[in-house]
């Protein structure tokens, strides 16, 4: 017989509830666990405690939250769980779920084995997808109430997996309510994955070439203040990271990363934002060079093959690597 899995809301769904099934059924020991995504086998969705205790794994509901009983609810009064490890966003179902069975599902789905050392960065990098779940299902603001924010987003995973809840006014019988169910489930189930897969494929190796630019800079400059990529990579996260982990002092950190253009023959020059997420940077290319193009650029900055530097002087572009070389020189000194 499949074990069972429950659900707490029968009347609306939302995006936790779903991303802590599809993690779910991926874990050992669960797997004819997966016939529920075609035909529900296996499902319940109750209240009912003794519905509950007659269940092998428990979600979302029962005011209990107990791994050694797979009982994973976040309601109940004292109830204070975080992920840890630098989070400290109170956890909802998902974040249970993903917190003790996580990593099996990261290798699993990775394509890996568990004892690899790339499961631990994948788990906590992919936190960061659960996270925004965690916090949206406990009520938790991204900002202080008493900012307005200055446009709304309605476009993230919680919101597309809300719409496709039955509207008020359409009928609400469960054979309708199971197929909704079984697209939202779908929807969380292929973002997680593929997002795994990216960081998993594309994000990772993306660190060792981050890690050698970092090393070897001063061979680029004396300064140390210039890090060159000779192919492009994803870079800002990693960067961060590997400064944090090199415990690299403020006045030793990097200012300009030079890499080529992904499609265009071209080469950048990135003055390195003061955080991963910032449009601020540690040093901004110069005021006198910004919102300049082309030939003109390169008159008044004295380097030939100039192609643009942008308004706010976070980016700027050379036809060649030497230009953008030159162009990060120049700019340390101004």
């Amino acid at each position: 017989m499949a074990p069972s899995i429950v659900m707490r809301h029968w009347q609306s769904f939302f995006c936790v509830r779903r991303t802590h099934i599809k993690m779910q059924v991926s874990v050992s020991g669960f797997s004819s666990v997966l016939t529920f995504t075609s035909d529900y086998q296996g499902l319940k969705r109750s209240r009912d405690p003794a519905v509950l205790d007659d269940c092998d794994i428990v979600v979302d509901v029962g005011a209990i939250y107990d791994e050694s009983k797979f009982r994973f609810d976040h309601h109940q009064r004292g109830f204070t769980e975080v992920f840890g490890h630098g989070f400290s966003t109170k956890l909802s179902s998902a974040g249970l779920v993903y917190k003790h069975f996580g990593k099996e599902v990261v290798a699993s789905a990775a394509g890996l084995e568990p004892s690899d050392k790339k499961v631990d960065i994948l788990w906590l990098k992919m936190y960061k997808f659960i996270e925004a779940l965690d916090a949206i299902d406990n009520g938790i603001s991204q900002y202080s109430s008493q900012e307005q924010p200055k446009y709304s987003n309605r476009t993230d995973l919680s919101s597309r997996v809300g719409w496709l809840n039955p509207r008020w006014n359409e009928s609400t019988e469960s054979q309708k309510v199971d197929a909704l169910f079984l697209k939202a489930s779908q929807l969380t189930g292929d973002e997680f994955l593929g997002r795994l897969d990216y960081y998993a494929n594309a994000w990772l190796p993306a660190r060792d070439l981050v890690l050698a630019g970092l090393s070897s800079r001063q061979n680029i400059d004396a300064s140390g203040k210039i890090i060159l990529f000779e192919q492009f990579a994803p870079w800002k996260e990693h960067l961060f990271e590997l400064e944090a982990e090199q415990g690299i002092s403020e006045d030793e950190l990097p200012f300009y990363v030079i890499y080529p253009d992904e499609t265009g023959g071209n080469w950048r020059i990135q003055a390195v934002p003061v955080s991963p997420e910032s449009f601020d940077s540690r040093k901004a290319l110069p005021e006198k060079w910004r919102g300049v193009r082309d030939d003109e650029l390169s008159k008044v900055s004295g380097v030939d093959g100039c192609i643009f530097v942008h308004a706010s002087g976070f980016i700027g572009g050379n036809k060649t690597k030497e230009g953008a070389l030159n162009l990060a020189k120049l700019a340390l000194k101004m």
